[in-house]
């Protein structure tokens, strides 16, 4: 990766590259494209949002899009300011609504968007009740018809790329909307 060490002092606030700099020297640069170096602790899929947030903003639609295509191995794809972030499959759903949490928590938006895939109806819910469970504040939730989500792939879908797909287009598709609030909320 290309970058320039400079001092604070010498950034420019038409400066529209990317900064990494430290919560201390932060308040003296006149950028909105600053990341501190202490956020660089987060789960990386929230990093990644970090970045996309500070380069995308002002360009795109403040809408961070969980998709999920529930089965034996869950594929997951995750977009912020429309662009994807993740690609991955799971196998444990407590590795995965852990995952979810940290990022619904992690990455500010206007609206927080939770889509899966209505071929396995048992395991989309049993995600709902464990994640609303488990994040305190609200999201939107729809379930997507999920047909025709997963392309044929040579080699039997060699490391879940079938189930990544297949939550990439669950992602992009619109379904059928509820409004989750938390259970603090709603008793």
């Amino acid at each position: 990766m290309n970058y320039d060490s400079i001092l604070p002092t010498e950034i420019d606030h038409t400066d529209k590259r990317l900064i990494l700099t430290t919560m201390q020297e932060a308040s003296k640069i006149a950028s909105n494209f600053v990341l501190c170096a202490e956020e660089f602790d987060a789960d990386p899929t929230v990093i990644k949002g970090l970045i996309t947030q500070k380069l995308e903003a002002g360009f795109h639609e403040c809408t961070l899009v969980l998709g999920i295509d529930p089965g034996n191995r869950i594929g997951f794809s995750v977009f912020y300011y429309q662009n994807e972030i993740e690609s991955s499959t799971y196998t444990s759903l407590d590795e995965l609504i852990s995952h979810i949490v940290r990022i619904l928590a992690g990455l500010k938006a206007d609206r927080k968007i939770v889509k899966i895939g209505n071929g396995s109806m048992k395991i989309a819910h049993h995600i709902i009740d464990r994640l609303n469970l488990s994040f305190c504040s609200h999201f939107e939730l729809e379930f997507v018809d999920e047909r025709k989500t997963s392309l044929k792939i040579k080699n039997h879908n060699k490391r879940g790329e079938r189930d990544k797909m297949s939550a990439r287009y669950i992602a992009q598709r619109d379904g059928y909307r509820h409004l989750i609030l938390p259970l603090s909320r709603t008793g």
